[in-house]
């Protein structure tokens, strides 16, 4: 290790390296991208300017739009440059900030979804007491504690990675971008601490999450099977299906990404799996959410018709 050079800068393997498909892939995901931030500051909008849409529910959608908007624009614009220009090349301090950002997003948007099980547990089981005990304040707070926890995750694990020695025979990182274990994988010292971490913080801090994901729905589905009339049980259900089709998605992708690993090579990052949830759930998320839901929907039709009153 003494006689090799020490990198300050690494070349991220991209996509594909086939010339034929560099201009589809990058028309394609920069017309997702576009429509991304389109969809998410549309809901934003919304919810902000609609009096009918200032309720803890709405209160926590925008936030989940908010974070899939800066989730996204962590790496779909690096991606786009390297498609673009054809130079992967990026510097340590450049991709310890891309891991840094990825990975606050990602753990923010862990926590906000289990906080919004939390809110359809409260609206669904005690509707009598929802106002009080879901009032602005607690809104506020639960948003600043999803803040503040996803904070300190991505600086422990930050802190950590960039004090790792990256050497001349470790130079090119499997992915698209720097994601923590392909970085982990290019290092030349001991990364046992940084694995461990992995496992100790995903454990605590993600399971935790999903178990209170887990068990709000537990109740949820409980007190809908009590609900007797048809109709009411349909309508009451489907304002939790957008929210659980996400939960599904997004920790089905994430843990396979960081649960499924080959301890022999470390970690093998799946390039597919990695689009899916960067580019494509972004795009989605705020697709489930409006499509089914009646008053996004009626928010966005008063919306067109102040601005085209022949539209009604």
């Amino acid at each position: 290790m003494l006689n090799q050079t020490v990198l300050k800068e690494f070349f991220l393997s991209g996509l594909s390296d086939l010339p034929a498909i560099q201009f589809p892939l990058f028309f394609s995901i920069l017309l997702i991208y576009l429509l991304t931030l389109f969809w998410n500051l549309l809901i934003v909008a919304l919810i902000i300017t609609n009096s009918h849409l200032h309720v803890p529910m709405y209160f926590f959608l925008g936030n989940l739009a908010s974070l899939d908007f800066f989730y996204s624009s962590v790496t779909v614009p690096r991606m786009l440059f390297d498609l673009h220009t054809g130079s992967r090349k990026i510097t340590k301090s450049a991709c310890m900030t891309q891991v840094f950002f990825f990975l606050f997003f990602a753990a923010s948007e862990t926590f906000l979804l289990s906080v919004m099980s939390y809110d359809r547990y409260m609206a669904i089981c005690q509707p009598l007491h929802y106002i009080k005990i879901m009032s602005c304040n607690v809104c506020v707070r639960l948003m600043s504690f999803v803040w503040c926890l996803s904070l300190i995750y991505s600086l422990v694990q930050t802190f950590y990675a960039s004090k790792l020695t990256f050497c001349g025979s470790s130079h090119i990182i499997e992915s698209f971008f720097c994601d923590l274990p392909q970085v982990l994988q290019n290092s030349c010292s001991d990364i046992s601490i940084n694995i461990l971490l992995i496992f100790i913080l995903r454990s605590f801090l993600g399971g935790g999450s999903q178990t209170l994901t887990f068990l709000s729905y537990v109740y949820i589905f409980r007190t809908i099977l009590k609900i007797k009339v048809t109709g009411t049980r349909s309508k009451v259900f489907s304002t939790c299906t957008p929210h659980l089709l996400v939960v599904v998605l997004y920790q089905g992708f994430a843990f396979f990404n960081y649960f499924q690993l080959k301890f022999s090579h470390h970690f093998t990052g799946n390039k597919g799996v990695s689009i899916f949830y960067t580019v494509i759930l972004p795009f989605l998320n705020p697709l489930i959410y409006s499509l089914r839901n009646q008053d996004i929907r009626a928010a966005f039709r008063d919306v067109v018709w102040k601005i085209i009153p022949n539209a009604r």
